[in-house]
């Protein structure tokens, strides 16, 4: 359980400084993924709720590293965050997002979730 403990808090991490990045500059961190729509007023709006979220996931997941079954439901909620994302992503139509968008957010929030599942998997030995 140590190093899953080691490598959830990485995870963890990671996801605190992409959702603060997302925060204090969704027009920078977001600009590949959305485009030149990322600087607009609306849109920093959402950016910036996703950036809380992928925040108040890690806190979560933090608090309950020291029990599997509390940990667990945290876990599975950055799983499936990420793959909503993968979804939204891939609802746009082809040519509205910048290119390498789409296989983009396919990689990183599919890597994202792979993780998670693997970390869920293992805090449950």
């Amino acid at each position: 359980m140590a190093s899953t403990r080691a490598t959830t808090i990485a995870f963890a991490a990671g996801r605190i400084a992409f959702g603060a990045g997302l925060i204090a500059a969704p027009e920078t961190v977001a600009a590949r993924w959305i485009g030149r729509d990322a600087k607009r007023g609306p849109v920093k709006v959402a950016l910036r709720g996703l950036g809380a979220r992928d925040i108040a996931l890690s806190v979560g997941m933090l608090l309950t590293l020291d029990d599997p079954d509390r940990l667990a439901p945290w876990l599975a909620l950055t799983i499936g965050s990420d793959l909503t994302d993968i979804a939204a992503t891939l609802a746009v139509p082809a040519g509205k997002l910048p290119d390498n968008a789409r296989w983009g957010t396919v990689a990183l929030a599919g890597a994202a979730a792979a993780g998670g599942a693997a970390l869920l998997v293992a805090a449950k030995r």
